[in-house]
C-alpha cells in the first residue's frame, strides 16, 4: 500500500514513559539527543508490537520501525483485513503522523479504502456517502474492529477502513 498520512495529534495514548533527559547532553559523557530519540522510537517499536499482538492480528515476522512520528511495518498478515486494520490501529495512534505499510498478504483481495472523520461525522454519514445508503453503517463499524468498540465513539482525524460491499 506504501505510505499513508494520519493525524500526528490524535488517536491513542501508549502512556509510554521518558525517563530520558530532556535537554540536550552536557559533555560529561550523557546520552545524545539524537541517542534519546533512538531510545524513544525503540520504546515505540516496542508499544507497537504489543498492540498488534493484544489486538490479536496474525502477522508472521512482524517488523516495527519507528523514525520520529514515522512507522514502517514489514511482515506476512494473514488476511487483506488484518493488513488494513493493523496499518489504522498503528497509524492511529497518538503522535505517529505515517506509516509505511510493507505489509505483503498471501492472498491478496480487493483492497479497502481510507477516510478520515471529519468534525460532524456519523458512520451512518460516512456508510451514506461511500455506499448511498446509512443503514450500511454497520458494514464499516465491524471493518474496524476491534479499534472501534462503540459505533458513536468516532473522532476527527481518526482514519477508517471502508471496504467494498460484497456483492
Amino acid at each position: 500500500m506504501g505510505l499513508i498520512d494520519f493525524l500526528k495529534s490524535a488517536g491513542k495514548k501508549l502512556h509510554l514513559t521518558h525517563d530520558e533527559p530532556a535537554a540536550p547532553a552536557a559533555p560529561q559523557g550523557g546520552p545524545t539527543p539524537q541517542q534519546v530519540q533512538e531510545l524513544a522510537d525503540r520504546k515505540h517499536e516496542v508499544a507497537l508490537v504489543k498492540l498488534i499482538a493484544d489486538m490479536g492480528f496474525k502477522i508472521d515476522n512482524l517488523g516495527v520501525k519507528v523514525t520520529g512520528d514515522k512507522v514502517t511495518l514489514s511482515g506476512s498478515a494473514d488476511t487483506q483485513e488484518t493488513r488494513e486494520k493493523t496499518v489504522l490501529m498503528v497509524g492511529n495512534v497518538d503522535g505517529i503522523a505515517q506509516v509505511d505499510d510493507q505489509l505483503q498478504v498471501a492472498n491478496p483481495e480487493p483492497e479497502a479504502t481510507y477516510y478520515e472523520v471529519v468534525k460532524g461525522d456519523t458512520l451512518w454519514k460516512i456508510a451514506a456517502h461511500h455506499y448511498g445508503n446509512g443503514s450500511k453503517y454497520p458494514v464499516i463499524f465491524e471493518a474496524n474492529r476491534p479499534m472501534l468498540k462503540d459505533a458513536d465513539e468516532i473522532y476527527p482525524g481518526q482514519k477508517l477502513r471502508i471496504p467494498p460491499l460484497a456483492k
